[in-house]
């Protein structure tokens, strides 16, 4: 491991790549949270098999051990479970709170600007077909509006996080091994969580959505530790690489994703696996799981990565990831704000970039604010 990767002994722990990273998967899932801008012909799910909420939960999982692996060390543990267990129950009332407010703008949307569409969209229609389900389904999780759907996942990882804080320091690859075995037999056998009243499972599946958890959480239980989990080689940084290639050449080399493609139908054909044939976000399959690890390892193991990431010029980015919960949620509603005008106003690249801009100063006004005052970024 290189020395500028090596937290000193005595120094705070806060790496800045960790807030640079997250802020801009951030500004990324703003982007793609309001289809049909020309902004998102440029974030990064458009250069590569897996996108800004693969990059998010990584980065959440390295936060998590971060913040939290040092109460696992030595008992009691109680403490430890009840800290995580108290963000876990944090996410749930956030994501109740934008939930209740998603519902607003669409009411808005059409009650004051004809806007009708709007609640027959984001899996808001349940509200009229099945009113008592839909309900029953909201506080219980089993029935997610679309675009604010990731706190749920998350929130169920913290649930689970203790058991996985407790083990990482100890046997690091025993957890690792355990979470990939539970990712695949999550693929082969398509086990989710419920979709009450829908059918099917959650988008968000956090059955699967663990093992990329679980990479970030280990990587960040042992940079508290001062260590690396997987040590910085010349030949897995080419490998990243040429992963990384190929999953640009996927995304504009029509012929070459063509060819892909079509291997993976041949292999569906032949009875493959469906979780092995499809580039599925829902059960993070391989292609998107072996992209976000190439780019999450190439990007970490790069010592200028770390120096850009310190950067004056790169701050206000990293200011947002600091206050990533609020941030989001502000940047969820955002979202479906200018999803509603989009639907209402002629369309125009002046239309977009006010969107787009605009509520990306929101969200960094929240960001500033909460700096200025003193209420600092947990996790």
């Amino acid at each position: 491991m290189s020395e500028p990767d090596r937290p000193k002994a005595g120094r705070s722990r806060r790496d800045p790549r960790l807030d640079v990273f997250r802020g801009l998967a951030l500004v990324m899932i703003y982007v793609n949270h309001v289809p049909g801008t020309v902004y998102e012909n440029f974030t990064s799910r458009n250069f590569g098999l897996s996108d800004a909420a693969e990059a998010f939960v990584l980065m959440s999982g390295v936060a998590a051990g971060l913040a939290y692996s040092p109460a696992f060390r030595q008992s009691p543990y109680w403490p430890g479970v009840a800290k995580v267990w108290g963000r876990a129950w944090t996410l749930y009332l956030v994501h109740m709170l934008t939930t209740l407010w998603a519902l607003a703008i669409a009411a808005a949307a059409a009650l004051w600007f004809g806007a009708m569409s709007r609640l027959y969209v984001n899996e808001m229609q349940m509200l009229f077909e099945q009113p008592l389900a839909f309900l029953i389904g909201l506080p219980l999780l089993t029935h997610q509006l679309g675009y604010i759907n990731i706190l749920p996942m998350y929130a169920v990882l913290l649930m689970a996080a203790p058991a996985m804080l407790w083990l990482a320091p100890r046997r690091p690859w025993l957890l690792m091994a355990l979470s990939v075995l539970f990712w695949a037999l999550t693929g082969l056998n398509e086990w989710n969580l419920p979709n009450y009243p829908n059918h099917g499972g959650w988008f968000f599946n956090p059955l699967a959505w663990q093992v990329i958890f679980v990479v970030g959480l280990i990587t960040g239980t042992m940079m508290r530790e001062g260590r690396r989990f997987i040590p910085i080689r010349r030949g897995l940084q080419w490998l990243a690489g040429v992963i990384l290639l190929l999953g640009l050449a996927w995304a504009w080399v029509t012929p070459l994703r063509d060819a892909f493609n079509h291997a993976m139908w041949l292999a569906s054909e032949a009875g493959a696996p469906r979780f092995l044939t499809m580039t599925d976000k829902t059960y993070v399959t391989w292609p998107r799981l072996l992209h976000i690890l190439a780019l999450g390892y190439l990007l970490s193991s790069l010592g200028w990565v770390r120096g850009a990431a310190a950067s004056k010029a790169a701050s206000p980015i990293a200011m947002l990831g600091r206050h990533a919960l609020p941030v989001f949620a502000l940047g969820s509603l955002l979202s479906l704000v200018g999803q509603a005008i989009k639907s209402i106003a002629p369309a125009s690249f002046a239309l977009d970039t006010a969107i787009i801009f605009g509520g990306l100063f929101l969200q960094y006004a929240l960001a500033w604010a909460r700096d200025r005052y003193g209420l600092k970024g947990r996790e």
